[in-house]
C-alpha cells in the first residue's frame, strides 16, 4: 500500500517538475527502467497499475518530447461493458537513440526500435523496426533512416505506406 502511494506521488511530481534530469530521476525512483542521457519532456503520462514494476524500459540517449503518453494498462473501469471488453496490459520498450515526437501515444506490448522516430501525434499500435520513421493514426512506416550515409531515405518497399500529414 505504501509503495502505491509513493509511486503515485513520484509520478505526479515528475510530470511537471522543471528539468528533465529531475523528471528522469523521479521516474526511476517510481520503478521505471530508464537509461543514461535520456531527455523526458514535460507532461509525460504513463498509464499503468500502481503495483506494476519494470513494465517500461527506456534505453540510452532516448528523446521523449512533451505530452507523450505510454499506455501500459487500460480497462473499462466501472462501465457496464467491462465484462465484454478485454483488459489491456503489457510492456513498452524503447530502445537506444529513439525519438518520440510531441503528443505521441504508445500502446501496450510495443517495442520502439533502436534509432526509430515516432512522429508527433502518432498512435503506435505495433512494434517499430530499428531506424524507421513512423507517423499517423495508427502509425505506419514513412521511411528508413540510412545511418551509413547519415540521412533519411525513402525505402521503396514501404513507399506504399507513406503517410502524408
Amino acid at each position: 500500500m505504501l509503495w502505491r502511494i509513493y509511486k503515485r506521488l513520484l509520478k505526479l511530481f515528475a510530470k511537471q517538475m522543471p528539468g528533465y534530469r529531475i523528471r528522469r530521476q523521479l521516474l526511476r525512483m517510481a520503478g521505471y527502467r530508464i537509461g543514461e542521457q535520456v531527455y523526458i519532456g514535460e507532461d509525460l503520462i504513463i498509464v499503468d497499475e500502481l503495483d506494476d514494476r519494470g513494465m517500461v524500459r527506456i534505453g540510452n540517449r532516448v528523446a521523449i518530447a512533451e505530452r507523450v503518453t505510454l499506455v501500459i494498462s487500460s480497462n473499462a473501469n466501472f462501465s457496464k461493458i467491462r465484462p465484454f471488453m478485454k483488459d489491456t496490459h503489457g510492456r513498452i520498450e524503447i530502445e537506444d537513440d529513439a525519438w518520440l515526437g510531441t503528443g505521441a501515444i504508445i500502446l501496450p506490448d510495443v517495442r520502439i526500435g533502436t534509432g526509430a522516430v515516432v512522429g508527433a501525434g502518432s498512435v503506435v499500435t505495433k512494434d517499430v523496426p530499428d531506424f524507421t520513421v513512423v507517423g499517423g493514426v495508427p502509425a505506419k512506416a514513412i521511411r528508413k533512416i540510412d545511418v551509413s550515409r547519415g540521412k533519411a531515405v525513402v525505402d521503396i518497399k514501404q513507399a506504399a505506406n507513406v503517410v502524408r500529414l
